[in-house]
């Protein structure tokens, strides 16, 4: 009757977050397709066709594709080889790299399309420099060639830290077997190692590429005439000339369907590279000497410190002077002073909503973790594959859904922060799903066994001896769960209001106002969280380096 009992509650635990999804997940996407599909008159399609009959509509989906596709590719060709650098030879200040790598992907994406073109606009620092100096006018920054730079170097850490956690699975006995039959340099990285990494690899080619598709931020800021898909679902629910919730809506579902086809594609090319392995011998760093030391520092400083150099810039305007909207000589501390007169709330809730979202995915991520792991079924499955739906949904798409659902009773949470909350737990949990369910895999059941026999319960056994074995997967999703809670915009712009404003939201609100003073203070100070959060990271888990 005591094991029954205690196999109940995990029983109870799967039907716990199963709910939780079904109230949360499920019931809002029903209500976002009914909206789509009933109009005034009933059931109808007039929405899906006012979308595909006019080629505007059409071109946006085309347009996003084409910048996806192109930030992807270049995102690959630069992280992957800066992830083999970086894991393959002794590097100078290879901490402080990684460091700068992280920063680099941390920052919400149109604080660099801002930040770019102050630097390379029409009257950008940097355009102005070089056309006073040499008479020449750089290539314009703003639509596709923007939104390119600003995604690529956005989006590249992201390759580097996965393939970075798939090089240390290597065996470092393969690379020395393909060595010792004449493989080796640029031969032995493209026919053995990357075969290797291909699985992590695309998945990496997934993640960057659902994150170009999503971001409507930086073409918002940075695109002009170059329309994409998220910007018309913005506009079609939000936009400033008019609105139509329905038609909004209805481009919201044809999102979903399209980066579910791009994923299921992704997953069907993933299952022709299954393998395992077991890094019995880690690759170790080896020292390199000469022009090839001199040139393997040389890219990835260079590939790093340009994708920085927004940040760099955004900090150093947060301390010049400012008049009205305008920087003047000089420098002082008035934008951060500005920025907690105008908006007092925005760095406590940025903290308290983002640290009560955190403990909630914290919480969840470790038991979906045991359950899927431990004991997978029918249910349990189900519940691994509706924890990966957010992954590949729009955050905006979520954040209208979300409203949908609950902008009336039985259940109104719309304008509070509770939405935001549950908005950014659902949105972030997969993180720390994946790498809390990828330690646990690791953990012999046998250890939680030897505690059951030692007389401990079943759960007890779990939270005592498992999951404290779990830190470091744990603190690894998390610490990224993190850094995308705090700098969220896509669901926040939907589900914000004066009193809810968070740190992302100021900085996004006062760059589209113009005032880049107190934009560039925001974001300087979202920046410096993001830095303390990687350090505490280290700290707590004395590792000095992340992967994925």
């Amino acid at each position: 009757m005591a094991k029954n009992k205690k196999l109940d509650i995990w029983k109870l635990m799967s039907i716990f977050v199963l709910v939780i999804y079904g109230l949360f997940l499920i019931y809002p996407l029903f209500m976002l397709l009914r909206q789509a599909i009933i109009g005034p008159d009933g059931f109808t399609f007039e929405y899906f066709m006012k979308f595909f009959s006019k080629q505007y509509y059409f071109e946006t989906v085309f347009n996003s594709f084409k910048v996806s596709i192109a930030a992807t590719l270049i995102t690959l060709v630069i992280g992957v080889p800066l992830a083999y650098f970086y894991n393959m030879y002794e590097l100078k200040g290879k901490t402080f790299l990684q460091v700068l790598i992280i920063l680099c992907s941390m920052s919400a994406p149109f604080i660099g399309a801002y930040a770019w073109i102050q630097l390379l606009g029409r009257s950008g620092i940097v355009s102005q420099f070089i056309y006073s100096l040499f008479n020449f006018r750089l290539p314009s920054i703003y639509g596709f060639n923007g939104i390119l730079l600003v995604l690529s170097l956005q989006l590249f850490p992201l390759v580097f830290l996965l393939v970075s956690g798939a090089l240390k699975n290597i065996d470092n006995s393969l690379l020395e077997a393909s060595k010792n039959m004449g493989c080796s340099g640029a031969k032995r990285f493209f026919t053995v190692t990357i075969p290797l990494c291909m699985p992590t690899i695309l998945a990496a080619t997934l993640l960057v590429f659902m994150r170009a598709f999503a971001d409507f931020g930086t073409p918002l800021l940075i695109g002009e005439g170059y329309k994409t898909f998220p910007v018309t679902i913005y506009q079609a629910y939000l936009g400033e000339v008019g609105t139509d919730h329905s038609f909004g809506a209805a481009i919201s579902v044809i999102a979903i369907v399209i980066t579910a086809l791009i994923f299921f594609a992704q997953r069907y090319a993933n299952s022709k590279f299954q393998f395992t392995m077991n890094a019995l011998h880690p690759v170790e760093r080896k020292a390199i000497h000469g022009v090839k030391n001199v040139l393997v520092h040389l890219y990835c400083y260079i590939v790093v410190l340009v994708a920085f150099t927004p940040q760099l810039f955004v900090i150093y305007t947060s301390f010049q002077n400012t008049s009205g909207k305008l920087f003047v000589p000089g420098f002082s501390l008035d934008s951060y002073r500005e920025a907690f007169d105008k908006v007092p709330n925005a760095i406590p809730n940025t903290f308290i909503i983002g640290i009560i979202a955190l403990i909630f995915v914290i919480f969840l991520a470790i038991i979906i973790a045991y359950l899927v792991v431990r004991r997978s079924n029918r249910m349990n499955r189900a519940i691994d594959t509706l924890s990966m739906v957010p992954y590949i949904i729009p955050g905006s798409v979520v954040g209208i859904a979300l409203v949908i659902s609950f902008n009336k009773g039985p259940i109104v949470l719309t304008g509070t922060a509770v939405i935001m909350i549950i908005a950014l737990i659902i949105r972030r949990i997969p993180y720390t799903i994946r790498s809390s369910v990828a330690t646990l895999q690791q953990i012999p059941m046998s250890i939680e066994e030897a505690a059951i026999s030692l007389g401990s319960s079943k759960m007890e056994a779990f939270f005592k001896v498992t999951v404290p074995m779990m830190k470091n997967g744990i603190l690894s999703g998390a610490v990224l769960s993190w850094v995308t809670i705090i700098t969220e915009l896509s669901t926040a712009i939907i589900l914000y209001n004066t009193k809810t404003i968070t740190l992302t939201m100021s900085v996004y609100s006062y760059v589209s106002r113009g005032s880049y003073g107190i934009a560039a203070a925001f974001a300087t100070i979202l920046t410096v969280t993001t830095i303390i959060s990687l350090f505490i990271f280290m700290k707590v888990t004395g590792s000095k380096e992340i992967s994925l």
